[in-house]
């Protein structure tokens, strides 16, 4: 079966498409996740696909689905390789669907400022083409440079400025997908409509389970004209979180806030913060008018909390270095696990979550240190992000510390009444963990619609859904 399929994708597409030499399969084995990695170092490395589908059209997209479905194949969407959840995992009996071929820049719309993508368009690359007709898309994942629109969308994801611009969902216009029967669908590009459920949105965190990705059109905006940035100290993580909600229950949206606790300020902002004192970055744009009157807002709401200014530089250097993605190998190879898992909660529960969460992985054993930062600011709540490095006495128990921290930390969240992920995605990482998230009843309705577009689950088996 295996060999009749690859000869039917290479007669419908060619062999340039369709590549079967090792060094393309084991470079698509996975994606970033840590427990991949791990495997990597410790010389168990997961098997590699059958084979790496390059599709250059829609068209072919439909081919491969339309052939792994009729040959009951596992499909592997893959965009850059950037997830860090467990998303990309292949099998030996896998298609891996490589979406970077499909890389061209569809169209900008200064008029009604939309701009459509191929889904395997790099991030970095669909900011520059904006920037040169002076707009921009204002999504700002750390992994820009090493991600792509369609995996921004199959993850749900976040950028670094979505407090005032909004995450994924928030400016996605309009998706073409292909589902697992090969019907291929566009939702309508229109600026609202109320004409049942958003069809968006089942794609939307979908991972690669329900459909492929293979055009986005989002809604952009304008470059902006001003940019300010500035730093506060603040006494404890309590102060900065609920300076925070004064801020944007204020109305004030700077498009970026940052609070880093005392822990996090001291590793990466030593020079610029205070012992014990946690650390609030803040990034103001848009029109100048509008800029400098945020910034006069927040600096008074700071000062009315007791804050006190600390140097700008250390917003500055944010900037300069925010898009640096450190690898994980090198740690794993010393015999050090790292990993970083982000959740989101209401106002009156985050200070609980973060509290209970650092002191559950300060008693794991070799743990070398545990510390969060806030990043992405709402009306109704907040998210954090959890840090934690941790070094066990025997090499061969690195993943079993991984994951009894991990472990840890979500216990926190949901017992605490937090969401088990912010922008990451579920992958295999929390997949077990979904019943607990979305209940039961919603798991079954997960489950329902994903038996409905694919019944036999040849699409990315094994992510997103418990076993």
């Amino acid at each position: 079966m295996s060999r009749m399929l690859l000869e039917r994708l290479t007669e419908r597409l060619g062999p340039e498409k369709v590549l079967t030499d090792r060094e393309s399969r084991e470079a698509r084995r996975h994606d970033s996740w840590v427990l991949s990695e791990l495997a990597d170092v410790l010389g168990a490395p997961s098997p590699a696909p059958l084979c790496v589908v390059r599709p250059g059209s829609v068209a072919d997209v439909v081919e491969v689905v339309n052939a792994c479905r009729e040959t009951s194949t596992p499909l592997v969407p893959f965009g850059l390789g950037s997830g860090v959840s467990g998303g990309v995992l292949a099998g030996e009996s896998a298609v891996v669907l490589d979406m970077g071929a499909m890389n061209r820049i569809r169209s900008i719309d200064a008029r009604n400022l939309l701009a459509a993508f191929d889904a395997g368009v790099r991030g970095s690359d669909a900011e520059d083409a904006l920037a040169r007709e002076e707009l921009a898309l204002g999504h700002y994942p750390q992994s820009i440079g090493v991600s792509s629109v369609g995996g921004w969308v199959a993850t749900r994801a976040a950028g670094q400025f979505s407090t005032g611009y909004g995450n994924v969902e928030d400016i996605v216009f309009a998706i073409e997908a292909v589902l697992p029967n090969g019907d291929v669908i566009q939702t309508r590009a229109t600026p609202r409509a109320s004409s049942g459920p958003d069809l968006r949105h089942f794609l939307l965190g979908s991972e690669g389970t329900l459909g492929v990705v293979t055009g986005v059109t989002f809604s952009v905006r304008r470059a902006p004209e001003a940019r300010r940035l500035a730093a506060y100290h603040a006494g404890s993580m309590r102060s900065g979180i609920d300076v925070q909600r004064e801020i944007v229950q204020r109305g004030y949206f700077p498009v970026a806030l940052r609070l880093y606790d005392a822990a996090e300020s001291a590793r990466m902002f030593a020079e610029f913060s205070r012992p014990g004192d946690a650390l609030l970055l803040v990034v103001h744009e848009g029109p100048r008018d509008a800029v400098e009157a945020e910034h006069a807002a927040v600096a008074r709401v700071a000062r009315e909390a007791g804050m006190d200014a600390a140097p700008q530089e250390a917003a500055e250097r944010w900037m300069r270095d925010r898009n640096h993605v450190p690898t994980l190998k090198s740690f794993l190879e010393n015999g050090m696990v790292v990993d970083t898992i982000e959740i989101a909660a209401t106002w009156d529960r985050i200070l609980g979550i973060y509290e209970h969460a650092i002191e559950r992985l300060g008693e794991v054993p070799g743990m070398l240190a545990a510390s969060a930062h806030s990043s992405h600011v709402y009306r109704s709540g907040i998210n954090l992000y959890f840090t934690f490095a941790a070094q066990p006495p025997k090499r061969e128990d690195l993943g079993a510390t991984y994951l009894e921290c991990w472990r840890r930390v979500m216990d926190a969240t949901l017992e605490g009444g937090g969401g088990i992920s912010h922008h990451h995605g579920i992958g295999r990482v929390r997949k077990a963990l979904l019943g607990r998230e979305l209940g039961e009843s919603g798991l079954r309705a997960l489950r329902a619609l994903k038996h409905a577009l694919d019944p036999s689950g040849f699409m990315n088996p094994g992510a997103l859904f418990p076993d």
